[in-house]
């Protein structure tokens, strides 16, 4: 008819996936290439994103590794991700396969699990449109939950 009815997101119009890398690490780390912007957290292209980078920070931040990348992969229809992989660049101080197995053992890393333990069921993305989505400190109202270092203490022992 000529007429632009449905927009946005629901249109499919290609509007996501615009500028996903400068929205995560600007190049510095690999990306699955699933943009953020336009979908809901049920979505594992946002979600498993949020708890790759939650992940990483807390094992830089327990101290068992200088630097981390965490690769979540998953399937269409099934909740647990297919593979997990961590990779420390060398710079870990805890066997990667053992932070996998704590990881698959004591996360829930179903798309349920992950928007439970991120608060990801609350508007609470606006400020993810300007700046990217990772870096900023999080907030008391919840913006940027993954961000936080809250699961330090439970990967500490993993030191020893």
């Amino acid at each position: 008819t000529g007429r632009f009815v449905i927009g946005g997101p629901d249109g499919d119009a290609g509007l996501t996936g615009r500028k996903i890398i400068v929205d995560t690490y600007g190049g510095a780390a690999p990306h699955g290439g699933g943009a953020f912007s336009g979908k809901d957290p049920t979505k594992v292209d946002r979600s498993a994103a949020y708890a790759a980078r939650y992940l990483a920070k807390n094992i830089v931040g327990a101290d068992l590794a200088d630097r981390c990348c965490i690769q979540l992969a998953y399937a269409i229809g099934v909740a647990k991700p297919l593979s997990i992989y961590v990779d420390t660049y060398g710079t870990g101080r805890c066997d990667e396969d053992r932070l996998v197995s704590f990881l698959s053992e004591n996360v829930d890393l179903s798309p349920r699990g992950i928007h439970n333990m991120l608060s990801l069921n609350r508007p609470i993305y606006a400020k993810t449109a300007a700046y990217g989505h990772f870096g900023p400190e999080p907030t008391d109202e919840g913006h940027f939950s993954w961000e936080r270092l809250n699961l330090v203490k439970e990967l500490k022992p993993l030191l020893g």
